[in-house]
């Protein structure tokens, strides 16, 4: 029952204590998906949500972290948990919160949305993008110690928005949320094959074509792919 946008009444099967917070997150979700909950709903108080889900504080937050970092939700001090007004607009989010411990499956999501922003880009990117692209690769030349995962961040956001839709600003939100996941995952980086692939993007993109930067875009990410689950524990 919900008043004045607030959760009044949470009631779901509790979630068993051998499972982890990942059960919690989807449990959260599901409600959010069949309309149980809604954007700007305000979640309970912990100590609720630990006694419906019987779990402990410690496995709660980490599943109310995780949904805040996807920006379901948003906590506010001494305020509560709430749900983003804002996760209407972008069901991406949603589903990448259900699959995000499914790193096969994240990868694939990455490449999917990549590569199909990489051939608008193609068209559509400006000289004013495409400069601060080569910016970005000299940072990543430069850097120390291949610390750089921002810069690469950076680098793949700009092509991404690049691409200029606004059907698939979402899909973007969501492509960095596994771009993140993705790169906290690489055992090892090598900054010059970081570097010669996205200089290889970069001239493909300054040609302004598709079919080159499709190819390579589809040959840094299957690099990166194939790097991330040589990982023993994926």
């Amino acid at each position: 029952m919900y008043k004045g946008g607030i959760l009044m009444e949470f009631k779901t099967k509790a979630v068993q204590r051998n499972t982890l917070s990942h059960q919690v997150l989807e449990h959260i979700i599901s409600m959010l998906m069949d309309g149980q909950l809604h954007p700007g709903d305000k979640l309970q108080s912990e100590l609720e949500l630990m006694s419906d889900f019987d779990v402990s504080r410690p496995v709660l937050r980490e599943a109310l972290s995780s949904l805040e970092t996807l920006e379901i939700v948003k906590r506010r001090p001494r305020g509560g948990t709430y749900i983003n007004e804002k996760v209407g607009n972008s069901p991406f989010r949603a589903m990448l919160a259900l699959t995000i411990n499914n790193v096969p499956a994240v990868i694939e999501a990455r490449m999917s949305l990549e590569l199909g922003l990489v051939t608008l880009a193609a068209e559509k990117i400006t000289d004013e993008q495409l400069e601060r692209l080569n910016e970005i690769n000299k940072k990543i030349e430069r850097s120390v110690h291949n610390n750089y995962g921002v810069l690469d961040i950076e680098f793949h956001r700009i092509i991404a928005q690049s691409a200029n839709n606004p059907v698939v600003e979402g899909m973007i939100d969501s492509l960095l949320i596994a771009h993140e996941k993705t790169d906290s995952l690489i055992p090892f980086r090598e900054r010059e094959i970081t570097v010669k692939h996205h200089d290889a993007i970069y001239n493909a993109l300054k040609e302004r074509n598709p079919v080159m930067s499709f190819t390579k875009m589809y040959e840094h990410l299957t690099y990166v792919r194939k790097k991330i689950m040589s990982r023993n524990d994926i």
